[in-house]
């Protein structure tokens, strides 16, 4: 009877240890996530405007199209020397100065390589640039092509007075857990490690190697390709319209972060494989004899993350998923291995 409460002592001793270590691994997450977000919000300025390039750059793109719809002048009726006002048509840039529409100067019709050209008429300074008189017209316009300025017209809307302050708490909110994810990680992996076998402890830094570099994979394929391929369909969708599209800034980075995240866990799907692979749960003759179902869920996955409704961002977001899929079935076919038998893997434990 002693025996029986001394190993029902042992028992609860153990609970309560485990009790006591999930609670320094949970307060050391805490203070992991509150150090980060102490830092992201230093910076939650310059990490919003990174994650507003690329709608400001769409939007930017979008009003651009419009105005070359207005046309470029046409000098045949005019006599060379003669002076005339020229009325800018498209917003331009000299020298990292914006020149907004309607902005007027005077140029002179010349001969520039046996053809009529416009050039200034006289020295025109901008801001703390100087172009001097004889400069072409065409020259300008090529060079302001060149340099990316936002102004005004590209900035994101506030709809409230403490709509900045809430915008950058939210921003280094999301961006610090995103930083101390690896390190919550870690606190997972510490908190689960004694009660694994030694083959189990194994798959460990490929899993979470994995998990990061895909994860960051899908980020960067939705910042840089699928987010601003959407943006340039709705953006020119509602300028067709007659539409001015205002951007709300808290909406825009719901958005993006959205998608930001939803590509990233999508993108982990050679990790998964690689997880079931290893315990024999799937094989790679199972993956392709089941890749038309495959297809089908990736469509629907697809339809749920892109903000549009047309086939080809649906077929954008599709297409790296599709890959990842057929480079799950080269993974499981490299690392996968046969499921073992009760007996199997009793063994392996009573031996490790």
């Amino acid at each position: 009877m002693s025996n029986e409460n001394e190993e029902k002592e042992g028992l609860q001793m153990s609970f309560l240890d485990h009790l006591d270590e999930l609670r320094q691994r949970l307060i050391h997450s805490v203070i992991a996530i509150t150090v980060a977000f102490a830092l992201c919000f230093t910076f939650s300025e310059y990490i919003f405007n990174f994650l507003a390039v690329p709608v400001q750059k769409e939007l930017r793109n979008a009003r651009k199209t419009k105005q070359a719809t207005y046309g470029n002048p046409t000098i045949d009726a005019l006599k060379v020397g003669e002076i005339v006002q020229y009325s800018f048509v498209q917003e331009t840039v000299v020298e990292r100065v914006p020149v907004p529409p309607g902005t007027t100067i005077r140029l002179k019709v010349a001969t520039l390589d046996n053809k009529k050209a416009l050039v200034l008429a006289e020295t025109w300074t901008v801001g703390k640039n100087t172009l001097p008189a004889e400069t072409p017209l065409s020259r300008i316009i090529e060079d302001g092509k060149k340099q990316e300025v936002y102004g005004e017209q590209d900035d994101l809307v506030l709809t409230s007075i403490p709509g900045g302050f809430t915008l950058y708490m939210r921003v280094a909110l999301y961006i610090g857990i995103g930083l101390a994810i690896p390190f919550l990680l870690y606190q997972v992996w510490a908190f689960i490690s004694p009660g694994l076998y030694k083959h189990e402890k194994r798959y460990a830094v490929p899993v979470l190697t994995m998990t990061g570099f895909f994860f960051l994979a899908g980020a960067a394929f939705a910042y840089y390709i699928a987010f601003p391929a959407a943006c340039n369909y709705l953006l020119g969708l509602q300028s067709s319209g007659g539409f001015r599209t205002l951007p709300d800034a808290e909406s825009y980075f719901d958005l993006i972060i959205l998608i930001m995240i939803g590509l990233g866990i999508v993108f982990q799907i050679p990790t998964v494989a690689f997880v079931l692979g290893r315990i024999g749960l799937i094989t790679p003759r199972m993956m392709l004899k089941a890749w038309r179902y495959a297809v089908v869920l990736i469509a629907i996955i697809s339809a749920l993350l892109t903000p549009t409704a047309d086939a080809f961002n649906m077929v954008l977001f599709a297409a790296p998923m599709l890959v990842l899929y057929f480079l799950s079935v080269g993974i499981v076919w490299i690392f996968g291995k046969q499921r073992r038998t009760d007996e199997e893997v009793t063994t392996l434990a009573t031996t490790e």
